[in-house]
Protein backbone atom coordinates (compact mmCIF):
# COMPACT_ATOMS: atom_id res chain seq x y z
CA UNK A 1 0.00 0.00 0.00
CA UNK A 2 2.88 2.51 0.63
CA UNK A 3 4.51 2.22 -2.77
CA UNK A 4 0.97 2.88 -4.61
CA UNK A 5 0.78 6.10 -2.42
CA UNK A 6 4.10 6.84 -3.25
CA UNK A 7 3.51 6.69 -6.76
CA UNK A 8 0.09 8.47 -6.24
CA UNK A 9 1.74 11.26 -4.59
CA UNK A 10 5.16 11.35 -6.85
CA UNK A 11 3.18 10.94 -10.01
CA UNK A 12 0.81 14.02 -8.69
CA UNK A 13 3.97 16.51 -8.01
CA UNK A 14 5.79 15.53 -11.43
CA UNK A 15 2.15 16.28 -13.46
CA UNK A 16 2.20 19.56 -11.30
CA UNK A 17 5.80 20.48 -12.45
CA UNK A 18 5.30 19.12 -15.98
CA UNK A 19 2.12 21.65 -16.13
CA UNK A 20 5.01 24.63 -14.81
CA UNK A 21 7.36 23.70 -17.32
CA UNK A 22 5.19 23.38 -20.04
CA UNK A 23 2.97 26.51 -19.87
CA UNK A 24 6.20 28.99 -19.07
CA UNK A 25 7.73 27.12 -22.47
CA UNK A 26 4.30 27.68 -24.49
CA UNK A 27 4.66 29.97 -27.43
CA UNK A 28 8.22 30.72 -26.63
CA UNK A 29 8.71 29.14 -30.51
CA UNK A 30 5.80 29.87 -32.49
CA UNK A 31 3.63 26.49 -32.82
CA UNK A 32 6.63 24.10 -31.64
CA UNK A 33 5.88 22.47 -28.66
CA UNK A 34 9.12 23.32 -27.02
CA UNK A 35 7.61 22.74 -23.28
CA UNK A 36 6.77 19.15 -24.18
CA UNK A 37 10.52 18.45 -25.77
CA UNK A 38 12.03 20.22 -22.64
CA UNK A 39 9.75 17.95 -19.97
CA UNK A 40 10.96 14.97 -22.30
CA UNK A 41 14.73 15.66 -22.32
CA UNK A 42 14.68 16.56 -18.61
CA UNK A 43 12.73 13.38 -17.83
CA UNK A 44 14.61 11.71 -19.69
CA UNK A 45 18.36 12.71 -18.00
CA UNK A 46 16.61 12.55 -14.40
CA UNK A 47 15.53 9.37 -14.98
CA UNK A 48 18.70 8.08 -15.72
CA UNK A 49 20.27 9.69 -13.07
CA UNK A 50 17.90 7.86 -10.47
CA UNK A 51 18.15 4.62 -12.24
CA UNK A 52 22.03 5.11 -11.97
CA UNK A 53 21.61 5.91 -8.49
CA UNK A 54 19.84 2.89 -7.90
CA UNK A 55 22.04 0.45 -9.18
CA UNK A 56 23.16 -1.69 -6.66
CA UNK A 57 21.54 -0.10 -3.55
CA UNK A 58 18.32 -1.50 -3.32
CA UNK A 59 16.97 -2.06 -0.11
CA UNK A 60 13.20 -1.91 1.00
CA UNK A 61 13.44 2.14 2.19
CA UNK A 62 15.49 2.91 -1.31
CA UNK A 63 13.22 1.07 -3.39
CA UNK A 64 10.23 3.41 -1.97
CA UNK A 65 12.01 6.19 -2.93
CA UNK A 66 13.02 4.80 -6.63
CA UNK A 67 9.40 4.22 -6.90
CA UNK A 68 8.65 7.76 -5.69
CA UNK A 69 10.98 9.17 -8.21
CA UNK A 70 11.10 7.02 -11.17
CA UNK A 71 7.53 5.59 -11.75
CA UNK A 72 6.01 8.46 -10.04
CA UNK A 73 7.35 11.68 -10.33
CA UNK A 74 9.18 11.07 -13.30
CA UNK A 75 6.59 9.28 -14.82
CA UNK A 76 3.98 11.81 -13.93
CA UNK A 77 6.46 14.82 -15.75
CA UNK A 78 7.44 13.38 -18.59
CA UNK A 79 4.86 11.67 -20.61
CA UNK A 80 4.75 10.80 -24.66
CA UNK A 81 1.25 11.46 -24.71
CA UNK A 82 1.53 15.03 -24.98
CA UNK A 83 4.15 14.66 -27.66
CA UNK A 84 2.46 11.99 -29.48
CA UNK A 85 -1.04 14.37 -29.38
CA UNK A 86 1.20 17.69 -30.29
CA UNK A 87 3.22 15.89 -33.32
CA UNK A 88 0.25 14.84 -34.75
CA UNK A 89 -1.92 17.75 -34.37
CA UNK A 90 1.19 19.28 -36.11
CA UNK A 91 0.94 16.64 -38.95
CA UNK A 92 -2.57 17.55 -38.94
CA UNK A 93 -2.07 21.41 -39.71
CA UNK A 94 0.16 21.17 -41.99
CA UNK A 95 3.54 21.44 -40.22
CA UNK A 96 5.09 18.54 -41.25
CA UNK A 97 8.81 20.28 -40.56
CA UNK A 98 7.98 21.23 -37.02
CA UNK A 99 5.99 17.35 -36.88
CA UNK A 100 9.32 15.60 -37.88
CA UNK A 101 11.39 17.76 -36.01
CA UNK A 102 9.98 17.48 -32.74
CA UNK A 103 10.05 13.44 -33.24
CA UNK A 104 13.80 13.62 -34.26
CA UNK A 105 14.95 16.20 -31.32
CA UNK A 106 12.58 14.52 -28.72
CA UNK A 107 14.32 10.78 -29.43
CA UNK A 108 17.13 11.15 -29.95
CA UNK A 109 18.20 14.05 -27.53
CA UNK A 110 16.17 11.98 -24.69
CA UNK A 111 17.92 8.69 -25.29
CA UNK A 112 21.42 10.99 -25.37
CA UNK A 113 20.26 12.57 -21.93
CA UNK A 114 19.31 9.26 -20.35
CA UNK A 115 22.38 7.99 -21.15
CA UNK A 116 24.59 10.92 -19.94
CA UNK A 117 22.61 10.81 -17.09
CA UNK A 118 22.84 7.41 -16.23
CA UNK A 119 26.62 7.46 -17.07
CA UNK A 120 27.20 10.49 -14.14
CA UNK A 121 26.05 7.83 -11.87
CA UNK A 122 28.07 5.04 -12.67
CA UNK A 123 30.91 6.94 -10.62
Amino acid sequence: MLKIFVVFLGGGLGAMSRYFVTTQLAGKLGNFPIGTLAVNILGSFLIGIVTGFFIGKLNEVSEVWRIFFAVGFLGGFSTLASFSIETVNLFQSGNIFSAVLNIILTFSTGIIACAIGLALMKN
